[in-house]
């Protein structure tokens, strides 16, 4: 029965290069590929569009008047309602927009 050949170690590390270099290639690969896609930007209805100019306007008018330190505003719809413009304001104001 002949004897098993036995490998060197220049041979297991070569082949655990190769196998590391194989899994990096693939995990880069796989990472490239699942890169999330951009959510497309959500339309803001007319009446929040209008609510966002007339803070705006009042935000540029209390600048003027030196007195611009922050917009407090208030929504005219009803909390929780599919008019709801408190998400479109505040993202409009923290620069999410």
């Amino acid at each position: 029965m002949p004897k098993p050949r036995r490998m060197s170690r220049r041979a297991w590390v070569a082949a655990w290069a190769v196998l590391c270099a194989a899994g990096l290639a693939a995990t880069v690969q796989l990472n490239a590929s699942s890169v999330a896609d951009p959510q497309p930007e959500k339309s803001v209805s007319a009446e929040c569009a209008e609510l966002i100019a007339d803070f705006e306007t009042q935000l540029a008018k209390a600048e003027q008047e030196g007195k611009g330190d922050g917009v407090l505003a208030f929504s005219r719809v009803q909390v929780d309602t599919e008019d709801d413009c408190r998400a479109d304001i505040r993202n409009h104001f923290r620069g999410d927009q």
